[in-house]
């Protein structure tokens, strides 16, 4: 997959001769050995990002200190700093693959735990209620309980001789040398009446607090300027309820997941938990939420168009009442854009980039920006960080494409939708459709969705082809304009690229 987070075998290997080589053999570089760059570096954020972070700066620093203002060790329910992570997730195949070298009996561990490993293409995936073409693809996810999932990975990494947790601990802000060039260090205060601040010195900080990051603020504060910010609005709901199994369902590790679309704006994501029992993550946009209350609950569940789920969970017996979480607007932080940045502080996972849930991207995304701070870590991130962060940009561009374009299938979305932003997304419809009557269109598909192959994978000629010879009887779509005024060309435009058929 091209992405090395594992120790390798000698500098050579990682150098221009050892890609050479890599290259000529057809196989990714090894990385670089780790050796020893500094004394401490402090990552604030005890979520995947953070505890990834710090796994891989355990092979660098002498010490590791990591930072969260929850109890996290431990944690395999709901909390404060993570009160999403009780609704349906996923760790897509990239993610998995690179889980799986930092943490080499994940495989095994993971269904020890009881947490559901599935070919991504033996899923139940439904597209416009139209079931896709079951086929195994090879490619693995880990889905349903996160926080037992957050849990493993805290456990193993708090068992590394040189990780230490200052739990229940606040980031107050960052130190920095007199002429503000370089951080070097934070602010923390433990949590509970009275208690005083103290700071910690860095070689590295590392930010990882997720969607709520104050760092465009604390930039501020140094003479920095504050990142620019893309933002797609698209007023997302989950409504989550846990249900006790129904004798005879789910005899394997089975998921069914009918995706949103314009057509049937309600999505769902259907399958086990960590207990073997089953979780119901019901989506909703642009105000069209999943209700909390029980009745109005079953019922969205009643509207959903795949009925399997509605007589899976009419009778069954619920564990737990229905709970709700909002996301307002997926948000990148163009950090790489910036052209002066501080010296020992790099910042990744949700707090650059945070997308719409429902495409299961958050917890790969972290992880393929954890391979980018693997390579730099042998550059000396620490001294220069803008390289790191204008290669997590590179790696960002396909999942926030994936996601926003998507979001703009729906016309209540209100932004710009360029016209090749419409023609990919009348494309993709293809796609989708084709994948319910082929294999093959389900596994170019399932890799693309995986983020394993680049979204270009889709339009090879071959494949091209094939979905559009399999999607000519493909049914006109349902009314789809733009959210904004409706002016006849903008429509006319959009309905010319529904049918674009080259």
């Amino acid at each position: 997959m091209g992405d090395q987070v594992g120790a390798g075998t000698g500098d050579r290997d990682g150098g221009l001769v050892g890609r050479l080589l890599a290259a000529i053999r057809g196989r990714p570089p090894a990385a670089p050995t780790p050796r020893l760059i500094g004394e401490r570096a402090v990552v604030a954020g005890g979520s995947i990002a953070g505890t990834l972070a710090a796994r891989v700066l355990s092979e660098w620093y002498r010490e590791v200190v990591v930072v969260d203002r929850d109890e996290v060790l431990g944690a395999v329910g709901p909390r404060r700093g993570a009160s999403h992570a009780v609704h349906a997730h996923g760790l897509h195949a990239r993610g998995y693959g690179i889980l799986a070298e930092l943490f080499p009996n994940l495989l095994e561990d993971a269904r020890e735990l009881g947490l559901p490993v599935r070919d991504f293409g033996l899923m139940r995936w439904y597209f416009d209620g139209r079931p896709m073409y079951r086929t195994e693809t090879g490619l693995l996810s880990i889905a349903g309980n996160r926080p037992v999932l957050e849990n493993y990975l805290r456990t193993r990494v708090a068992e590394l001789p040189n990780v230490t947790y200052r739990q229940s601990t606040e980031l107050l802000g960052l130190l920095s040398s007199p002429d503000r060039s370089r951080v070097t260090g934070v602010r923390l205060v433990e949590r509970g009446e009275g208690k005083q601040a103290f700071e910690v010195g860095a070689d590295l900080v590392v930010d990882a607090t997720g969607r709520g990051s104050r760092l465009p603020v604390w930039l501020a504060e140094l003479g920095y300027e504050r990142p620019t910010e893309e933002r797609m609005t698209i007023g997302l709901a989950y409504t989550t309820r846990t249900y006790r199994r129904p004798p005879g369902t789910f005899d394997g590790p089975m998921a069914i997941n009918p995706v949103a679309s314009p057509a049937h704006p309600r999505g769902a994501f259907f399958g086990q938990t960590a207990t073997g029992d089953v979780r119901l993550s019901l989506t909703g946009i642009l105000g069209d939420h999943p209700p909390t209350d029980p009745d109005g609950y079953q019922e969205y569940v009643r509207s959903l168009p795949v009925p399997d789920i509605y007589q899976a969970v009419e009778h069954a017996e619920p564990t737990s009442a229905p709970m709700s979480f909002t996301f307002p607007a997926s948000v990148w932080r163009h950090y790489e854009r910036l052209s002066r940045f501080p010296a020992g502080l790099v910042v990744l996972g949700d707090a650059v980039c945070s997308f719409n849930p429902v495409y299961g991207q958050g917890m790969t995304a972290a992880a393929m920006q954890i391979t980018a701070l693997r390579r730099h870590l042998a550059r000396d991130v620490a001294a220069d960080p803008r390289p790191f962060l204008r290669d997590v940009a590179r790696l960002m561009i396909d999942p926030w494409r994936i996601s926003t374009r998507g979001d703009l299938d729906f016309p209540g979305v209100v932004a710009p939708r360029p016209l090749r932003t419409r023609i990919y997304n009348a494309y993709l419809r293809r796609v989708q459709y084709a994948s319910t009557k082929d294999p093959e269109v389900t596994r170019a598909y399932m890799r693309f969705a995986g983020l394993i192959d680049r979204p270009r994978e889709l339009w090879r000629f071959r494949l091209l082809a094939r979905v559009l010879w399999l999607s000519r009887d493909m049914p006109a779509p349902s009314a789809r304009t733009p959210a904004a005024p409706a002016r006849e060309r903008v429509a006319a435009a959009l309905v010319k690229a529904d049918r674009v058929d080259t």
